[in-house]
């Protein structure tokens, strides 16, 4: 399958995953506290990761909240 999607800015090859996928190849796991996610400008949801699919051409950014003073 050729197709692209772009993680935090930079082009990955696309595969047919879910977003639970697509961040366990990053070490984030689906309950991981500290993490945003969002897909094509949207904030999405902890409770869609499992059932959203990525599709070429999708955006994603994941955002790592960084606590402290």
């Amino acid at each position: 399958m050729n197709g692209s999607i772009k993680v935090n800015g930079e082009a990955r090859d696309w595969k047919d995953q879910s977003m639970v996928d697509l961040l366990g190849e990053f070490d984030v796991a689906a309950g991981q506290s500290g993490v945003a996610v969002a897909l094509n400008g949207a904030v999405l949801p902890r409770d869609d990761w499992g059932a959203t699919r990525l599709a070429q051409g999708d955006e994603v950014e994941i955002v790592y909240i960084v606590r402290g003073g």
